[in-house]
């Protein structure tokens, strides 16, 4: 019966990231810069040693991310929404892995409650439907807290674990500087235990070190892209903590709960006010501190604790904005917390009932935001190809400029990537290259794009409008020189 519950869970779980997905994949200027990248790693054209450039600081990420999709756009012939298929491929299988390893390490009920907040959850499914390396970042950070788990208490193989764990360590990073906040509780927990375990002193700290090395593999690209570039990367990151007003201002107890409501609002697809929510985690800790004295709470358990935790409060130091996807670190870990809470309600019939309520409040809430059930498709994907398509015609050469307008409409890359897939080549903005033919995509009117401060136009020098089109709301204009 357990394993029966477990598959159908599952390929509800898979149903509800795969259905539909090439109408609601999401394909914008990010989803198109990776498919861009994507597609010339599969064609042998360029191999990138960096990643796409975090929000914060012009910071790069890793380039990991890029090698791990790419593959998936050969099975659909370069159709970009493979992308989006590799990215819910891969968190099925992370959400099965993640729910083995509790079962195994935990306990089944633990597991199951934790399958089932993941499974349903509106915000991990938004995640899983469309391609872009934050979305990874929930499994990959739980897949480091299993790891550093088992690279301190697994008494076989725990050098082999401590790869891991600095591999996966590496690979969240490189999904998303937030990460970082990960080497918190990561030293927390290894200073513990040296202290604790003294005959295992040199034993963790041979892991410690293999942990190093495998997060040093895993980065290997950015750390050569830095060697060759003067240090850049880092020199940006150094700058963002010592020059940027990277740390938040005003009081430490209002950015804690705004941080805090603003996690559980997300996680719970709820919105309840802040001292609620706030007292909410801090039944939790005193939970886990008044079992930990009892020593009846699993240690896998404590660290994701404290990971979800220490998360919490190091992001509200920062000055930044509370998407959903910053806080990636977190989410399964504090499933798997709520997960064990939960099993000691199904012990007694009363408390099943409660729990029972409490999970079909949870399912009820989330799939009311379902949009892709039975919901009108945004296209972006086939929308995107029809506009690339139409400008085929009238290109008189395989190189061309392209620029979109106003400022804010960056899609540009979405439309490249057909283009490029086509044969045509996009100048390169970055060294003024300059062709004989420029194409503006204008979202909005009033298109005045002979008489635009957007460099991206102006760089082409005086030109005339020899042609323009509409295609799905959007006005092409072809420009040429005078």
């Amino acid at each position: 019966m357990k394993r029966f519950i477990s598959i159908v869970i599952i390929l509800c779980a898979a149903f509800l990231r795969l259905w539909r997905l090439p109408e609601f994949a999401m394909f914008l200027a990010d989803q198109g810069r990776d498919a861009v990248i994507a597609r010339r790693i599969i064609t042998f054209e360029h191999f990138p040693a960096i990643g796409p450039p975090s929000s914060i600081g012009q910071v790069y990420l890793g380039p990991f991310f890029y090698y791990l999709i790419a593959p998936f756009l050969i099975p659909l012939r370069f159709d970009p929404v493979g992308l989006a298929y590799g990215v819910a491929i891969l968190s099925i299988v992370g959400l099965i892995t993640a729910f083995i390893m509790l079962e195994k390490t935990v306990n089944f009920e633990t597991a199951i409650v934790f399958l089932i907040l993941a499974t349903f959850s509106f915000n991990l499914i938004s995640f899983n439907r469309f391609s872009w390396n934050p979305n990874l970042l929930p499994f990959a950070s739980f897949m480091t807290m299993y790891f550093l788990y088992k690279t301190i208490y697994s008494k076989k193989n725990n050098l082999w674990y401590g790869l891991l764990f600095g591999a996966f360590f590496g690979f969240s990073f490189q999904l998303h500087h937030l990460a970082a906040l990960m080497a918190v509780p990561i030293g927390l927990i290894f200073l513990y235990y040296l202290a604790q375990q003294k005959k295992k002193r040199i034993s963790h700290v041979i892991s410690i070190g293999v942990s190093l090395i495998g997060f040093l593999i895993i980065s290997f690209p950015l750390i050569l892209f830095d060697l060759k570039h003067d240090f850049i990367n880092f020199r940006n990151l150094n700058s963002l903590f010592t020059k940027q007003n990277i740390v938040a201002g005003g009081s430490p107890l209002t950015r804690l709960l705004e941080t805090n409501q603003a996690f559980w609002n997300i996680a719970l697809q709820i919105s309840l006010p802040a001292i609620p929510l706030f007292l909410l985690s801090l039944v939790i800790i005193g939970l886990l501190i008044f079992f930990i004295r009892k020593n009846k709470v699993h240690p896998l358990i404590v660290i994701n604790a404290l990971n979800a935790f220490s998360f919490i409060y190091c992001f509200s130091l920062l000055s930044s904005g509370r998407f959903p996807h910053y806080f990636g670190v977190a989410y399964l870990s504090m499933y798997a917390v709520m997960g064990y809470f939960a099993s000691f309600l199904l012990k007694k019939p009363v408390t099943i009932v409660i729990l029972s309520f409490l999970i079909v409040g949870f399912l009820f809430v989330n799939a009311s935001q379902y949009y892709f059930i039975a919901g009108p498709p945004s296209d972006q994907i086939k929308r995107a190809e029809q506009i690339a398509n139409s400008i085929t015609p009238h290109m008189s050469g395989k190189l061309f400029n392209l620029a979109t307008y106003p400022i804010e409409f960056t899609s540009e890359e979405t439309y490249i990537y057909f283009l490029e897939a086509q044969g045509y080549h996009v100048a390169d903005r970055g060294v003024s290259q300059v062709t004989d033919q420029m194409f503006v995509l204008c979202d909005r009117g009033p298109c005045d794009i002979l008489h635009t401060g957007s460099w991206n136009i102006n760089m082409f020098g005086k030109a005339k409008i020899d042609t323009m089109w509409e295609v799905e709301g959007i006005k092409i204009y072809r420009l040429v020189h005078e």
